[in-house]
């Protein structure tokens, strides 16, 4: 019996210790057009996934997947200004980033945000939330382009545009253990926006990801450590920014916002963010987490200089939200 044309990407990654090495960016695309095609056995997959996420990705395989996703996908050219990925739910607090995407929004800016939903038990999701907000997720580009239009905003569900890494994410239930999908999928930035806002959950990633977008091209982008893998502050956490602008990259330092540390929330009622964004109520907490990620956006849009000018256009965005 002739070998799997697969095989060989397998064999890369799994030849032991010594024999054993990281794809190139273009064995990584070549790979991924093969699984995104289904000319992959089940098997195939399912070492290849592990076998990735035992070793964790390089910023070359990050970009070579990505780059193969985008010629799969079919996407309009839109005009956007902001790419938000979307991807980890949250446990432990609220969506206080939704709040900061819809004011930026609210403030003229045209977001697409992307993501999955019900990937891992216990989390509440970007999609989910969104709709009770007024924003349900679009079933096709011709439904994105009309909520832009009436919205400035967006939200495109994975299952919309690349199924086949949608069924990958959903495998998680089977391996016990996210893939590096949940990692490339941060990257893709479907509609080409000239400004990629994401986020990752252990900080080592920063670096590949930064890495990444500037060889998939990426000319402005912002990576950070956010509340439980979401493009959100943590205002009691001092923050270290990974920025490309203009195709150059740097690294900055954001002090904490507030001391001491937030106590995770045992329930996460949809009310009570609801009415914050809408003024009927306050919360420390949340008004820090949503100007501190409005602040990180700014700060990429390159509308802030530094920090604090950058949370100060925050605050008055967030304040004026409704004016």
């Amino acid at each position: 019996m002739s070998e799997h044309p697969f095989a060989q990407y397998v064999r890369i990654l799994g030849k032991g210790k010594t024999g054993s090495r990281s794809l190139s960016f273009d064995e990584a695309a070549l790979a991924m057009g093969m699984i995104l095609r289904g000319e992959v056995e089940d098997v195939q997959l399912g070492a290849f996934l592990m076998l990735l996420r035992v070793k964790e990705e390089s910023a070359d395989e990050l970009a070579g997947f990505v780059s193969a996703v985008r010629q799969h996908i079919n996407t309009p050219t839109l005009p956007i200004d902001l790419d938000w990925a979307s991807y980890a739910g949250k446990r432990r607090q609220q969506p206080w980033y939704l709040l900061s995407a819809l004011t930026l929004a609210r403030a003229g800016y045209r977001i697409v945000m992307h993501g999955a939903a019900g990937h891992t038990e216990g989390r509440i999701y970007s999609e989910q939330v969104l709709q009770l907000l007024g924003h349900s997720p679009c079933a096709n580009w011709q439904e994105a382009e009309s909520a832009l239009t009436q919205h400035n905003f967006a939200f495109v569900p994975l299952r919309m545009f690349c199924p086949g890494l949608q069924h990958i994410i959903d495998l998680k239930s089977r391996f016990g253990l996210r893939s590096p999908v949940n990692t490339l999928t941060r990257l893709i930035n479907p509609c080409g926006a000239p400004y990629s806002l994401q986020s990752i959950f252990h900080p080592a990633y920063a670096d590949n990801h930064q890495a990444a977008a500037l060889l998939l091209g990426q000319k402005n982008a912002a990576v950070f450590k956010g509340e439980a893998g979401e493009a959100e502050r943590r205002p009691e956490a001092d923050l270290r920014l990974h920025l490309i602008q203009d195709g150059k990259n740097s690294i900055e330092d954001w002090p904490r916002l507030v001391s001491g540390r937030q106590e995770k929330q045992e329930q996460l009622p949809f009310a009570d963010l609801e009415a914050v964004w809408l003024g009927k109520s306050a919360d420390k907490y949340g008004d820090l987490a949503v100007t501190g990620t409005l602040a990180i956006a700014l700060r990429l849009l390159g509308k802030a200089a530094d920090a604090d000018s950058a949370q100060a256009q925050a605050m008055t965005l967030w304040h004026n939200r409704h004016g």
